[in-house]
Formats: C-alpha cells, sequence, structure tokens
C-alpha cells in the first residue's frame, strides 16, 4: 500500500489540533487516543510529539486515568472568571438597558459596546472591554438596533432621486449602444 501524504500538513495539523480544542468531548477523545498509544508501547514523550503536545501534559493523562480511570480524563467543572455584577444589579443593568442612554447621561441615543462600557463604568464601577460588553448584550436577549439614515425622514423629492431603483411606473431611460 502506497503511502499517503497530506498537502501543507503543517497547517493541516494545526487546523485539526485547533478543531480538537473546540468541543469538550474532541479533548477527552484526544486524551483517549494518546492514552491507547501510551498503552500500546509508546511512551508520552512520542505521543507528546505526534499529538503536539508537551511530555508533561501525556503523563497527567495518564496518572488521572491510573487514579480515577476514564472518568478523571473527563474536563470537570472550571471556575472561570467571577461574575462582574451581582446578580441586583444585573436586573438593574437590564431595567437601564430598556431606557435610552441619554436618560443616564450618556451622549448616545442607542446602546452598544463602547456606550455600555462607559455606563457600567460610571453606574457600577465596573470596567469591563467593547467586546465583553457585546457579549452582554446578547446574553441578555438584546440585539443591536442600527440607527435609521436620514434620507427617511428627509424630503420625498430628493429621497427618491438618490434612489438605485426607480418608482413603479417611472419609465427607465434606455442607453443606446452606437456600432464603434
Amino acid at each position: 500500500m502506497r503511502k499517503l501524504q497530506i498537502e501543507d500538513a503543517e497547517v493541516m495539523r494545526i487546523a485539526i489540533q485547533q478543531e480538537i480544542g473546540r468541543s469538550e468531548e474532541s479533548r477527552y477523545d484526544h486524551r483517549l487516543h494518546g492514552l491507547l498509544l501510551v498503552a500500546a508501547g509508546q511512551s508520552c514523550r512520542e505521543v507528546a510529539e505526534l499529538f503536539g503536545e508537551n511530555g508533561t501534559t501525556v503523563q497527567r493523562w495518564v496518572a488521572r486515568f491510573e487514579q480515577g480511570g476514564l472518568d478523571a480524563l473527563r474536563e470537570g467543572e472550571r471556575s472561570g472568571r467571577p461574575r462582574t455584577l451581582e446578580a441586583k444589579d444585573w436586573r438593574r443593568l437590564q431595567g437601564d438597558l430598556r431606557k435610552i442612554p441619554r436618560d443616564f447621561g450618556l451622549a448616545a441615543t442607542l446602546w452598544d459596546g463602547p456606550v455600555l462600557v462607559e455606563h457600567l463604568r460610571r453606574r457600577y464601577g465596573v470596567d469591563l472591554g467593547v467586546r465583553q460588553c457585546q457579549r452582554l448584550f446578547r446574553h441578555m436577549g438584546f440585539r443591536l438596533r442600527k440607527p435609521r439614515p436620514q434620507i427617511a425622514q428627509s424630503d420625498p423629492l430628493k429621497a427618491a432621486a438618490v434612489k438605485k431603483t426607480p418608482a413603479s411606473g417611472a419609465t427607465r431611460r434606455r442607453r443606446t449602444v452606437e456600432p464603434g
């Protein structure tokens, strides 16, 4: 049987490692495959090189397995970063977002990431980044509303002049092509 090769093997290796890291299940399967190779006689260092891991990481997998079996290879609860807002403040913030930012002395008319950053800093003493504030919107079920362009409230004749498509019933000018 001839040896198969993957084009751009190093790039594909990185992509596969990233895919493994995306879900808890695939990381568990990854550890199982590593243990299977160790059980088949390969050293932790060899498995680590093959899998793109640190040798100590594979040794940890083996130790965890020997102490607690297959369940020990599953990921446990991660505490993560503690919440910056308590439950009562969280509810107050949800109420705040139902009002306009100007009610809180902010210059904006609609909520977005930078406006929420400023509001949290002023009212709650919490410093978060714009991206984290955007995640908060999504987590609370809010979505970004874009302001309507001014043309919508302007003179209908001027608005028609700007439109790309003519109004229904209007005749279109046809361009003639002359032989050259």
